[in-house]
């Protein structure tokens, strides 16, 4: 069943703020086999003119795939999750997400098209600090695969 194309340009709420630790910078750098020192140590961070330790780039998506969640459960909206699969990321930073940092994300449904019986959902999230500065936007796809025949 085809998503409803009414939904294009409908945003949610912004999400609670969410407060970027050091610790949590240092797992998800661990994780993905980075070892930057910005990424760890405060002291190389702020060589590179940081206040602080940075992420890693993919880090916000931690935080802007929780915020898209609430699109993915809407209800109205009608996309079944059990068939979706991640089509696609990218970021458009203006600074690095930094320690300390409180992170509101903002939704906004981009564009929704069909191909070959699949939706396919491009959500938009604004990330903002507390002070309301924009610090990255993200693009998510997302595919719910075509119900098999049979």
């Amino acid at each position: 069943m085809a998503l409803d194309q009414s939904f294009v340009g409908r945003s949610y709420p912004p999400t609670e703020p969410y407060e970027v630790g050091r610790e949590k910078i240092r797992e998800f750098a661990e994780a993905i086999g980075d070892a930057n020192p910005a990424y760890t140590d405060p002291d190389a961070a702020r060589e590179l003119g940081h206040p602080d330790v940075i992420a890693p780039p993919t880090f916000v998506f931690t935080i802007t795939f929780r915020a898209a969640g609430e699109v993915i459960s809407d209800p109205k909206l009608g996309l079944d999750y059990s068939r979706v699969v991640h089509g696609e990321q990218k970021f458009e930073y203006t600074r690095p997400v930094r320690a300390g940092d409180r992170l509101s994300v903002t939704s906004t449904i981009e564009a929704i098209r069909s191909a070959a019986g699949n939706d396919i959902v491009t959500v938009r999230g604004e990330v903002h600090d507390a002070e309301g500065g924009h610090v990255v936007t993200a693009h998510t796809k997302l595919v719910a695969r075509a119900a098999e025949e049979g």
